[in-house]
């Protein structure tokens, strides 16, 4: 079926779907395929369970005139998706980084929707598929879209710009992450800034972090609206700190603005004044940016300040690479505590720089003065020498040993790759 059919059918049932258990009335059910999974095969049961029609790749499923017989079901939900992208004829922001992207997007998405309608990527739903929903769930009255892209091997930001067609775009960093896929730091480099090659073609312009020398070599020849901690910046600013959550001091053009957070950690500084700078860029009224940005909760365990009976515990558990830990590391050894202990999981999809980046992270535990430290996962565990350090395999044997050992009275930082599930421990330190 060609895609402007397939348009009006969307037109019409404006609801997509892709996961068979979960059919919302009179939507559009798209049959994607997987390592383990056809979605060929559950195209009948979601009519059954409301849907208006199926959208299918193999005829041997197309059992009825509900059924809309493709070339290839995620092929064209990516075409759907760019045809009504072009119809919506509304600024795209795109967003995304090794570490800070989703952050960064909601705070913006939380300071533009002072003013505007926006409408933007929910939770992580960053890649090939989770892009393409996001802007098929944009409707006529939505003013900017925003759009996070997650990558883990080359091209995959090109793909995902030319489906969202971006206006502006953000690159928060550039670390170490994903080393598996990208093959080296010089491959995160390249595939992140397809973005910056994007928006040079179509003569789009970049929000950056002008402190980021990294970044502002890569985007050059490219229209930047620049924030960081100097002036001349299009908005500049200073960090600071409340207890501790981060306060970023804002030069607006009627003068400093204090912008509180419940943000933890230095390193969400630059994320925070991404947030102001694209407000500011967008007018909206700088008091409302203030107050976004104050009222923003964090939350899905990344950068969380969380308060229990018996300790305090700064939850940065959704992800990890070399990059964010040594800078969750950094920040938390400059708090000042004496009762610091730290519980650190393994960082996945290293590849053959695993054993390498885990040792860089060991050794600078071990320079530091934390009362205590915990390493989870069989990469650490291969990095430390010895039996003086307590080592677990995975976080359900670290939550055992906690059951007999409690940690009480303690600054508690979790950090590590959503794989080893550190959450799983946080009920054994209340």
């Amino acid at each position: 079926m060609e895609i402007a059919n397939l348009y009006k059918l969307f037109s019409q049932y404006r609801i997509i779907t892709t996961d068979s258990r979960n059919i919302p009335a009179n939507s559009i059910f798209f049959a994607l395929k997987g390592d383990n999974f056809n979605g060929n095969k559950f195209a009948v049961d979601a009519l059954a369970k409301g849907a208006a029609l199926a959208v299918i790749d193999e005829p041997e499923y197309a059992a009825n005139d509900r059924m809309i017989l493709v070339e290839d079901v995620l092929t064209s939900l990516q075409k759907l998706a760019r045809f009504h992208r072009d119809q919506l004829k509304i600024p795209v922001l795109a967003i995304t980084g090794t570490n800070g992207k989703t952050t960064t997007k909601e705070l913006i998405a939380a300071v533009l929707s002072k003013k505007i309608k926006v409408n933007y990527t929910q939770g992580n739903l960053n890649n090939h598929i989770g892009v393409p929903l996001t802007i098929l769930s944009m409707s006529p009255e939505t003013e900017l879209g925003i759009i996070e892209m997650g990558a883990n091997h080359p091209g995959e930001i090109k793909l995902l710009c030319e489906i969202a067609n971006p206006d502006f775009g953000l690159v928060t960093n550039m670390g170490k992450a994903h080393l598996e896929g990208f093959g080296s730091f010089e491959g995160v480099i390249k595939t992140k800034t397809e973005m910056y090659d994007f928006l040079r073609i179509k003569g789009g312009k970049c929000f950056i972090n002008a402190d980021n020398p990294l970044l502002v070599k890569q985007a050059k020849d490219l229209e930047q609206i620049t924030y960081g901690k100097y002036d001349g910046y299009f908005l500049s600013g200073e960090l600071g700190t409340t207890g501790y959550s981060l306060v970023v001091k804002a030069l607006f053009p009627k003068g400093w603005l204090y912008l509180k957070s419940k943000l933890i950690g230095d390193y969400n500084f630059e994320n925070l004044l991404a947030a102001a700078c694209i407000g500011k860029y967008f007018e909206v009224d700088p008091l409302l940016i203030q107050k976004a940005l104050e009222e923003y909760t964090p939350s899905n365990n990344r950068s969380q300040l969380i308060r229990k009976e018996k300790n305090t515990i700064i939850m940065d558990a959704y992800n990890a690479n070399p990059t964010s830990m040594m800078m969750a590391l950094a920040n938390f050894a400059n708090i000042q505590n004496n009762q610091k202990c730290v519980i650190l999981g393994d960082m996945l999809e290293l590849g053959e720089a695993s054993d390498e980046e885990h040792q860089k992270i060991v050794d600078f535990v071990e320079l530091q003065n934390f009362s205590d430290i915990y390493f989870v996962g069989p990469e650490f565990k291969k990095a430390i020498a010895g039996n003086k350090k307590k080592k677990f395999d995975n976080a359900e044997l670290l939550s055992n040993y906690l059951k007999t050992q409690p940690i009480e009275n303690k600054l508690i930082l979790i950090k590590g790759s959503r794989g080893i599930h550190l959450e799983k421990i946080l009920e054994i330190l209340s």
